[in-house]
């Protein structure tokens, strides 16, 4: 890797902060409500990455002073007996956060099961009411990843009024959260794709890029704008030498930030902040229950 002319953003440095600060409004409220927020992962069937994933959210719960709650199943659970489980943690006062781990099993509808949990305990951000209140500036529930994303330009560029953004992806995970937040920030913003017509140009004109397409080191250093601030919420794992593997983003690295202003890496970019904006959304979906917010 060589050196970079960019600003590094810290993405592990901002989320260490952010639990910290989590951990401490945890404590607060609990000497004030004697209660804690509480977060319940479901996951079904058996991935390498998720199960990864799912004990890091368990390991930085507690670590925030949360209750956590892992419910686990084999992948001959029936999508009915699923939606059971959902209806028992929406009526269950201790939890304040549910989040079902995707992907799940083909024989079960993930729209179904995402629609079952209740708005206001929808830590992920992906219930339709939820989508809703975010495209029209209400106050829902918002994606954790593009929350995340939100938080580290802020860090950054302080005011983005007026900016040039392109998100590059559409998906109802990212993408399209993504290009809500940038205008509540009074951004002008486009949404590209794989396939929009000339998109390096397309990329060339922002001011802020974030790219989201899932396809590794797709962002070519001579589509960057000199000084754009980047954002790669791309997590690609690659063949390395020795048959080892290796994460990359979405965007070439190397290149970018020879021309960028400031960029994120990966790993060590957007990816630590996902898991700290669920512990946040969970304090929020806590806080507004309890009448705190």
């Amino acid at each position: 890797m060589t050196d970079p002319s960019a600003r590094l953003i810290d993405g592990k440095a901002f989320a260490a902060s952010l639990r910290q600060s989590i951990a401490t409004e945890v404590g607060r409220l609990k000497d004030r409500l004697g209660t804690v927020p509480g977060l319940a992962v479901l996951m079904v069937g058996e991935d390498p990455a998720s199960d990864v994933y799912v004990r890091n959210k368990a390991r930085q719960t507690a670590e925030c002073g949360m209750k956590s709650v892992e419910r686990r199943f084999d992948t001959s659970l029936t999508e009915a007996a699923l939606l059971e489980e959902i209806a028992r943690l929406n009526d269950d006062p201790t939890i304040h956060g549910i989040l079902v781990q995707l992907p799940l099993p083909a024989h079960i509808n993930a729209d179904r099961v995402i629609a079952a949990i209740r708005p206001d305990k929808d830590v992920d951000g992906f219930h339709p009411v939820n989508a809703g209140l975010l495209a029209t500036g209400g106050k829902g529930l918002i994606p954790c990843t593009p929350l995340g994303c939100l938080l580290l330009l802020r860090d950054v560029l302080r005011d983005m009024t007026g900016l040039q953004a392109v998100v590059v992806g559409r998906s109802n995970i990212v993408g399209k959260p993504m290009a809500q937040l940038l205008l509540q920030e009074s951004c002008t913003v486009t949404v590209a794709h794989s396939r929009t017509r000339d998109l390096p140009a397309i990329c060339r004109q922002a001011d802020i890029l974030v790219a989201a397409v899932g396809r590794p080191a797709m962002i070519r250093g001579d589509w960057i704008k000199p000084g754009a601030t980047v954002i790669d919420v791309g997590i690609n794992r690659i063949a390395a030498e020795g048959g080892k593997t290796r994460l990359t983003g979405d965007v070439a690295f190397d290149e970018a930030a020879r021309v960028a202003g400031a960029i994120t890496p990966v790993p060590g970019g957007v990816g630590p902040m996902t898991i700290a904006c669920l512990l946040r959304n969970t304090l929020t979906a806590f806080a507004r229950i309890n009448n705190q917010d």
